[in-house]
C-alpha cells in the first residue's frame, strides 16, 4: 500500500479531490440556481487553498524539512475548514434563532469594510448561511464539508507517513 502513495500521485489525488469538491459546488449552486453564503464561500476558498498546498506538496523531497511542514499545512487547513463548516452546520440547526433577514454579500462586505470587519462578519453568519436549500443523502452543504475536511486532514497523514516509506 505505501508503495502506491510514495511518489506525487497521492497529492496530485488530493489537489484534483480538492478543486473537485469546488468544482461540484459550482454545479449544484448553477444547477440549482443557488446564491452561496459567506461560509459556503469561505469553505471553497479553504478546498482550494488545500487543493494548492497539495500541488506544492507533489514537488517537494520526502527528505526535505518542507515536507513535514506542508503535511502540518495541510492537516490545519483542514482543520480550519472544518471548523468553518462546523460554525456553518450550528447556524443552520439554530436558524430559528438567527435572525431571518439575509445580510449583505460576501463581495459588498470585503469591498466596504475593513478587512477584520469583513470577516468577522463572514463568520457570524447571515440568516442566507442558516438556510438549507440541498441535500445528499440527508445531509447538507456544510455536514458534507466537514466530512470532506476530516477526510483531507486523514488522508494528508496518511500520505506523510505513506511518503517516508520510501527513505
Amino acid at each position: 500500500m505505501c508503495q502506491w502513495f510514495k511518489g506525487r500521485g497521492g497529492y496530485l489525488l488530493g489537489f484534483l479531490a480538492s478543486f473537485g469538491i469546488v468544482a461540484l459546488a459550482l454545479f449544484i449552486q448553477v444547477q440549482n440556481q443557488l446564491e452561496p453564503c459567506p461560509l459556503c464561500i469561505s469553505q471553497r476558498i479553504i478546498f482550494m487553498s488545500l487543493g494548492v498546498v497539495f500541488l506544492l506538496h507533489a514537488f517537494v523531497s520526502p527528505k526535505s524539512w518542507l515536507h513535514a511542514g506542508l503535511a502540518l499545512v495541510e492537516v490545519f487547513t483542514a482543520l480550519g475548514g472544518a471548523g468553518v463548516a462546523i460554525r456553518h452546520w450550528w447556524l443552520q440547526a439554530h436558524k430559528e434563532d438567527i435572525i431571518a433577514d439575509c445580510g449583505v454579500g460576501f463581495d459588498y462586505m470585503f469591498e466596504n469594510f475593513p478587512l477584520k470587519k469583513a470577516l468577522t462578519l463572514v463568520f457570524r453568519g447571515t440568516g442566507d448561511c442558516a438556510a438549507i436549500d440541498w441535500t445528499f443523502l440527508g445531509l447538507t452543504l456544510p455536514q458534507l464539508g466537514l466530512i470532506s475536511f476530516t477526510l483531507f486532514g486523514l488522508y494528508a497523514i496518511f500520505l506523510f507517513r505513506a511518503r517516508r516509506c520510501s527513505r
